[in-house]
């Protein structure tokens, strides 16, 4: 059903590998080597390191789900490249909100912004999916978990939820974001299940 994925296609994964690195590249620059030299000055970058360790994982799970969904596309056209761009624009603008929240994680603005930016990186990343999906047949994706997409629309509820709870309590805010990357931690098999 599948063939080899064609220059074009290669072509925005290269791009999409590039931005990405350089997103983990810069997301990493942000930790400020402590004045001392004892284990406890580097208590104050705990938060820093946490929001990093978050971010890395959004980013992560991006690039590995990314790479398998590419696997699908035919073609390389329009819609899959402005898609893919807008993709890599709200990822490219993690390391900012990843920053803001490490220096300012109980207070709700950098908490909230935090999440618009993972939900607009969502809805981004949803849009790449439609694009290359919408060269198979509809009754074809939707007898798969593609169809149903319960993971994914759980996801952008749960970014959403958090936006607004950032306002009442960052603490459960952050907590919602935490429990999104750690569902994303299992393994997708979604785009073998639509190849076989």
């Amino acid at each position: 059903m599948i063939g080899a994925m064609n220059t074009d296609t290669s072509r925005i994964v290269a791009l999409s590998d590039g931005v990405i690195a350089v997103v983990i590249t810069v997301l990493v620059l942000e930790f400020k080597v402590p004045a001392g030299h004892q284990l406890v000055d580097l208590q104050p970058l705990l938060p820093v390191f946490l929001a990093y360790v978050l971010s890395f994982r959004q980013v992560a799970t991006y690039w590995v789900n990314h790479h398998h969904l590419l696997k699908l596309a035919r073609k390389a056209n329009g819609r899959l490249m402005w898609a893919n761009l807008r993709l890599l624009f709200v990822i490219s603008l993690l390391p900012f909100v990843t920053a803001w929240l490490g220096e300012h994680y109980d207070q709700a603005v950098p908490v909230a912004l935090y999440g618009l930016v993972t939900l607009a990186a969502g809805v981004a990343y949803n849009r790449v999916q439609a694009a290359v999906l919408a060269e198979y047949p509809p009754e074809a994706v939707q007898r798969t978990r593609f169809g149903r997409d319960i993971k994914g629309k759980l996801s952008l509820l749960s970014y959403a939820t958090a936006i607004g709870l950032a306002f009442v309590s960052p603490w459960l805010s952050l907590g919602l974001y935490v429990a999104v990357a750690v569902v994303w931690s299992i393994p997708e098999r979604r785009v073998e299940e639509l190849i076989k």
